[in-house]
């Protein structure tokens, strides 16, 4: 069983900490996701930053079709590996 991470990139805090919140039971996540500040290369201003929503996928359950929807309602999208 591999440990794959879905990575989605949110625009800001609030969208961030709210998809949090809704994809655990959303897609029912045995672990929380973890949020990670992203600063954008080269950008000095602190508003400039991206946040990152990661979940953890042991057995590849997630279905990144439904991730890159998902991501989508808040203005974000999911990385590609």
């Amino acid at each position: 069983m591999s440990d794959v991470r879905h990575v989605l990139v949110l625009p800001d805090r609030d969208a961030a900490e709210e998809a949090a919140e809704v994809i655990g039971d959303r897609f029912g996540l045995d672990e929380e996701p973890q949020l990670v500040r992203d600063a954008l290369a080269g950008e000095d201003d602190a508003e400039d930053v991206q946040w990152l929503v990661v979940v953890t996928d042991p057995g590849e359950r997630l279905d990144p079709k439904e991730l890159d929807e998902f991501a989508g309602e808040w203005d974000g999208w999911r990385e590609e590996p």
